[in-house]
C-alpha cells in the first residue's frame, strides 16, 4: 500500500507491522483530493438527525489545525482538534503537530474554526505514548466538549460519533459503534466501527448524548470501518499538565526523548518477563518472543527449480511509536532463515550462505535520524553453537540515550545447512540493547537428540 507523498506536503502517516496496518488520520495535500474526492464523498452516509443535533451543539468548538511552513506559510500537514469546556485549550493527536514539536524553526502552526475564523496556535504539551498533544489558541470554547472527572462507561455496541475535516474537504460527523478495547500495543485504544478518514485526527469522539469518548487517531487500511480512539483519560492527564504552562517551549526534543526512554523500559522488561519461547527450525532450536505484542509467522519456499530450500520464522512487534514522518521507533522484530542444500556441493552452498550474510543492510551513513551503524563482527560461540555474529549499533540524533541495535548471525557448524538469525530492536537504551542481543544470541542452539 503506497505511502502518501510527503514531498508535496501530505500527512498520511502510517504505522506498518506484520499484521495491524494502521494509517493515522492526518491530512492529504490537494494533489491527491482530485482523485478521492468523489470516491471518498461516496463513502459517507447521511448522518442520523442525532448526528445532526449532536454536530449542531458541538461545531463550534470544533477545529482544523494546520502545519506551515514558516516560509513562505505554505500548507505542509492538517488535522483536526476540539476546544475544552470555555477554555482555549485544544486536544488532538501527537502526529498532527510533530513538526511544529520537533522542528518549530521551520514550521508555524494556525487554526481555522467552523466559521472560517483562523488565527495562530501554540503547543504546550505533547504525550507520544499516547498519540495526543495540547495547543492553544487565542479564543474560547462553548464549553459542549467536557472531561469530566467521572469518563462515560462504554458498552459494546453503543453508538458513537465522529467529528473533524475529511480529506480537507470540510467539517463532518460520522457514526457508529463502540467495540471494546484493544490491547495490541502497549498503550490500550478503543475500536470504532465506523468511517473515518484522512484528516480527522485529532477530532473527538461522543456519545449519543455528547460526552467525550475518545480521540480519533487511526484506522485499518486492510479492513472495513475499523478505526481506533485514543481513550480520553490519557487528554485529561496531559490538559493538567498543559494548563500550567505559560508559552510554547522552544524545543520538545527532550521531552520526547523522555517519554521514548520511558517506553523502551516498558517494552523490554514486558518482552523479557517471561524467557523467549524456542521453537525448531530444521537442525536448530531458535528464540522467538509469542505475546499480545508480538506475532510469529512461518514461510517455506520449497521450489524445484532451485538447489536449496529455505524455511523461515518471522516475528513482529504489531505496533510503533509515531515520532515523525521520517521515524518510528519503540519496535523489535525477530527473523530465521533456515537453508538447507539440496543439490549444491559444499563451496557452492558456503558461497550462497555468505551472499545470503553481505546483503544485510544496517543503515546510512546520510541518514539525518540517526548516527551512521558502529558494528563488531566476531566469530563467537554461545556454548552451544559457534556462530559468526555482527552487532551494529546507531546513536538518535536528536534524542539522547536512545539507540537501534541490530544482531545478525549466522552458523559454522554444518556444511550443507545453515542458520541465518537477525535481531532487530528499536529506540531503546545502550544498556538494555545489549540486554536483548545477549539473550538472543544464547538462545540459539541444536534440536536435542532424543
Amino acid at each position: 500500500m503506497p505511502y502518501a507523498d510527503n514531498n508535496v506536503g501530505t500527512m498520511m502517516e502510517r504505522y506498518i507491522s506484520a499484521l495491524m496496518v494502521l494509517v493515522l488520520l492526518s491530512g492529504v495535500n490537494s494533489a491527491s483530493l482530485a482523485a478521492t474526492n468523489g470516491a471518498d464523498q461516496a463513502k459517507l452516509p447521511v448522518p442520523s438527525t442525532n448526528a445532526q443535533k449532536l454536530y449542531g451543539s458541538g461545531r463550534n468548538d470544533l477545529l482544523q489545525l494546520r502545519i506551515l511552513l514558516r516560509n513562505g506559510r505554505a500548507q505542509s500537514s492538517v488535522g483536526s482538534g476540539f476546544l475544552i469546556d470555555t477554555g482555549n485549550l485544544v486536544v488532538t493527536n501527537y502526529h498532527v503537530v510533530s513538526q511544529l514539536a520537533l522542528e518549530p524553526e521551520t514550521y508555524v502552526g494556525e487554526y481555522v474554526d467552523t466559521s472560517g475564523r483562523r488565527g495562530l496556535m501554540e503547543l504546550l504539551a505533547v504525550d507520544v505514548l499516547h498519540d495526543l498533544a495540547v495547543v492553544r489558541i487565542d479564543r474560547a470554547g462553548t464549553g459542549f466538549f467536557r472531561i469530566p472527572e467521572q469518563l462515560p462507561e462504554l458498552r459494546q455496541g453503543q453508538y458513537l460519533y465522529s467529528l473533524g475535516n475529511p480529506l480537507d474537504l470540510g467539517f463532518a460527523i460520522s457514526e457508529g459503534a463502540y467495540n471494546g478495547v484493544i490491547h495490541r500495543g502497549f498503550y490500550d485504544q478503543l475500536m470504532f466501527t465506523g468511517p473515518i478518514n484522512a484528516g480527522m485526527s485529532g477530532g473527538p469522539n461522543i456519545t449519543a448524548d455528547g460526552r467525550v469518548a475518545g480521540v480519533n487517531v487511526s484506522k485499518r487500511l486492510d479492513g472495513e470501518l475499523v478505526s481506533f480512539l485514543v481513550p480520553i483519560r490519557h487528554a485529561r492527564e496531559l490538559l493538567k499538565k498543559a494548563a500550567v504552562v505559560r508559552k510554547q517551549p522552544k524545543s520538545f526534543n527532550e521531552t520526547v526523548a523522555q517519554q521514548l526512554l520511558a517506553h523502551q523500559t516498558l517494552m523490554v522488561d514486558h518482552l523479557l518477563a517471561a524467557p523467549l519461547t524456542s521453537k525448531s527450525l530444521g537442525k536448530y532450536q531458535v528464540p522467538v518472543r509469542e505475546s499480545d505484542q508480538m506475532r510469529c509467522w512461518g514461510q517455506t519456499s520449497d521450489k524445484p527449480d532451485k538447489p536449496y530450500t529455505v524455511e523461515q520464522i518471522k516475528c513482529s512487534m504489531e505496533s510503533s511509536l509515531f515520532v515523525s514522518g521520517e521515524m518510528q521507533t519503540g519496535h523489535m522484530a525477530i527473523r530465521h532463515e533456515y537453508t538447507r542444500g539440496t543439490r549444491l556441493d559444499a563451496l557452492r552452498f558456503s558461497n550462497l550462505v555468505a551472499k545470503s550474510f553481505k546483503r544485510e543492510q544496517f543503515g546510512s551513513h546520510k541518514d539525518r535520524r540517526l548516527t551512521g551503524p558502529v558494528c563488531t563482527e566476531q566469530f563467537v560461540t554461545n556454548g552451544k553453537l559457534p556462530m559468526r555474529a555482527v552487532l551494529c549499533v546507531r546513536a538518535y540524533r536528536k534524542f539522547a540515550g536512545l539507540y537501534d541495535f541490530a544482531l545478525v548471525t549466522n552458523t559454522s557448524d554444518e556444511n550443507l545447512v545453515n542458520l541465518q538469525s537477525r535481531l532487530d530492536i528499536k529506540g531503546v537504551s545502550y544498556e538494555n540493547g545489549l540486554r536483548v542481543s545477549r539473550l538472543f544470541l544464547e538462545s540459539i542452539g541444536r534440536v536435542k537428540k532424543p
